[in-house]
């Protein structure tokens, strides 16, 4: 089975008169209709009038006896025609008067009633506030009470595979499209049907995330839901797997291009429905899913474990990992990103104003399919592996607290809250991004391996490994249909290692991995091509960090005595990289070093000048090693690497 992704909100009270709307909201404009030379007042906005709920306004001096008396008479007449009529409230502070439940029909006699100067329909009002979650994943904070995204996605489809939808709710009316797809299971422990609203609840409040006018990230991005949960907010696989096929078929024979697929749900893990989003993310979509709210490992679940699909975990107002008693949001290396999801007010389905909050892993992939719905709107033909580097990038880096993430999670869980992008950004899809993909880590026996790769559309340049207790063989860079690998070799007492992979996209360059000729000699790049990462590895299981890159006019990986050295080299008239080196003699366990602005890391390694090294990784655009510590010293080193700016002469 697969279920939607929310957890129980804290609260769920529906905000119906009083609508929390997030935008700018016009002045009250009212029309004044004259009924037999009495005035009767009415919203003009459709969306925001509650019909039969009126304001009865006595004149000035009326006094509060008299404000009884009238309501008891208009109940007699109306009764005497047949009409039931409900007075919910009196008013006798700032105003005289009452608030009555009553039909249209009644106020041609509630107007007649002496000492009623007029009435006036009921309507919703507007707090101008933005809600946290629409404020977190901005950057330009300088329009307080303003949403003001770089655009609405108008160019970009969404599809959303989940509960039904109350199209007819005012957030989303008119945005929505229902697909004829409906494939549910039955309900369990169900006899009679659910209310409308209960089967709706789910989809809509997803469905307003994404694009509602008030609580929406992309306000102008149009959504497709496709029904694949029932009104307990489950589903099948092959149920998901049919809503693909159909998704599938709909794109061939009207292509939308750009267009994401919003999967806001969790199952076990499951090798066909990881590979059927696999194989759509190939043929040019982009699938954005929740991380699941088990507390739990993303990997150990599907779609969220699938590399090719962009997989989200969600945080709460103080940027940290949702939990919610013994529920919390999935983390761990199979995350690509967090965002809101904690209390998120959206639509609700109970009525077409209301509103209510709902939290989880579901709420949280809504907030990034609508900022991926923003960034296709700037660059529609960004690939899924572009598009996540560019959310990536634009992502509030190292804001999580690692200390609230399982210890054998911190270092592979992304330290990333998805925003919208800065109105000064110039990124477009050629910029050189790279990001860091880990392995799971090995077995603990002698020399096993575990492998790392980049996602479809990306370019792996550079390999390396890491493991808490340092015994390690080093790595090495496979080729297995036509894909690079990061293998990492497990050392001598070794406890397990983790590959890490550096991969990148608008690098716009033609790369290959060279390995040494022979063990003991080092790998060197071709002329004019860039040497963008080094690594090595020992067959005897214990591997002793290479020697200093070379970027002179010879680019070389050196190989210590017995290993093999791989150097990733590109070919490219722009792209030109250079080595930062950071040594620390202290007795910290931790080294880093950044590139600069500008500068993108492309490989990360560590020397060792004594101390023993755990492993290097990037994490961002900084190069981290880890030492046992020791008073010899360890330097890190950073390959970093740019498009040359064309004023620019080339070196070589």
């Amino acid at each position: 089975s697969i279920y939607e992704a929310p957890l129980v909100p804290k609260w769920s009270q529906l905000l119906c008169a009083i609508h929390l709307s997030m935008s700018s909201v016009s002045a009250y404009e009212v029309i004044k209709i004259s009924v037999n030379q009495m005035p009767y007042v009415f919203y003009a906005q459709d969306a925001w009038r509650m019909p039969g709920q009126y304001i009865v306004v006595m004149q000035n001096g009326t006094h509060v006896n008299q404000v009884e008396r009238t309501a008891r008479r208009l109940r007699a007449k109306a009764a005497k025609r047949g009409y039931l009529i409900e007075i919910l409230q009196t008013y006798s502070g700032a105003f005289h008067g009452f608030l009555v439940k009553m039909s249209s029909d009644v106020l041609h006699m509630a107007v007649k009633l002496p000492h009623v100067e007029y009435i006036e329909e009921d309507s919703s009002i507007f707090a101008q506030s933005i809600p946290w979650n629409l404020q977190r994943i901005l950057q330009n904070k300088h329009e307080s009470g303003k949403y003001s995204p770089p655009n609405d996605g108008a160019k970009v489809g969404v599809y959303l595979l989940d509960t039904s939808v109350q199209v007819t709710h005012r957030e989303i009316e008119d945005r929505v499209m229902v697909t004829d797809f409906n494939s549910v299971p039955e309900e369990d422990g169900v006899r009679v049907h659910r209310q409308a609203s209960q089967c709706d609840s789910h989809g809509t409040h997803t469905a307003g995330v994404v694009s509602g006018r008030d609580s929406g990230v992309a306000r102008g991005a149009s959504v497709n839901s496709v029904r694949v949960l029932n009104c307990q907010g489950k589903g099948t696989v092959s149920g998901a797997l049919a809503g693909l096929e159909y998704i599938q078929s709909s794109l061939m024979s009207q292509p939308i291009r750009p267009v994401i697929v919003l999967l806001p749900f969790v199952g076990g893990f499951s090798r066909t429905l990881n590979a059927a989003c696999r194989k759509m993310v190939e043929s040019d979509t982009v699938l954005i899913a929740a991380a699941g709210n088990y507390n739990d490992d993303a990997c150990l679940y599907s779609p969220a474990s699938e590399p090719e699909v962009i997989t989200v975990g969600a945080v709460n107002f103080a940027d940290q990992p949702l939990s919610t008693g013994t529920t919390g949001t999935n983390v761990g290396r199979c995350v690509d990103v967090f965002a809101p999801g904690d209390d998120i007010i959206s639509a609700s389905s109970d009525c077409s104003t209301c509103f209510t909050t709902k939290s989880g892993t579901s709420q949280a992939a809504a907030h990034v399919a609508g900022i991926a719905a923003v960034l296709l709107n700037l660059s529609p033909n960004s690939s899924s592996a572009e598009l996540l580097q560019q959310l990536l990038h634009h992502s509030v880096r190292q804001i999580i607290n690692p200390e609230s993430l399982p210890l054998n999670h911190r270092l592979t869980t992304p330290n990333m809250v998805a925003a919208l992008p800065d109105s000064t950004s110039t990124l477009i899809g050629e910029d050189l991004l790279c990001r860091s993909v880990w392995s799971e880590r090995s077995a603990v026996k002698g020399l096993a391996t575990t492998t790392a790769r980049c996602r479809h559309g990306e370019e792996m340049l550079s390999c390396s490994s890491f493991s808490q207790n340092g015994a390690r063989a080093g790595e090495r860079v496979e080729e297995r249909d036509g894909q690079k690998e990061c293998v990492a070799v497990n050392g001598n007492g070794g406890h397990g290692v983790s590959a890490v992979a550096r991969c990148c996209t608008g690098h716009k360059a033609q790369c290959q991995m060279l390995e040494s000729p022979k063990r003991g000699e080092g790998a060197e790049c071709p002329p004019d091509h860039q040497l963008t990462g080094c690594s090595s590895s020992s067959p005897s299981g214990d591997v002793s960090d290479s020697d200093l890159p070379l970027h002179g006019s010879r680019r070389a990986c050196p190989a210590k005595r017995g290993e093999m050295s791989y150097a990733s080299c590109c070919h490219t008239s722009s792209l030109e990289c250079r080595l930062k080196e950071h040594d620390h003699t202290g007795l910290s366990e931790q080294v880093e070093v950044s590139c600069e602005d500008s500068w993108t890391l492309t490989g990360c390694q560590g020397l060792s000048r004594g101390s023993g090294v755990r492993g290097a990784f990037a994490l961002g655009n900084t190069c981290i090693v880890h030492t046992s510590g020791g008073d010899k010293g360890t330097a890190a080193i950073a390959t970093c690497c740019r498009h040359r700016p064309s004023h620019q002469p080339s070196d070589h």
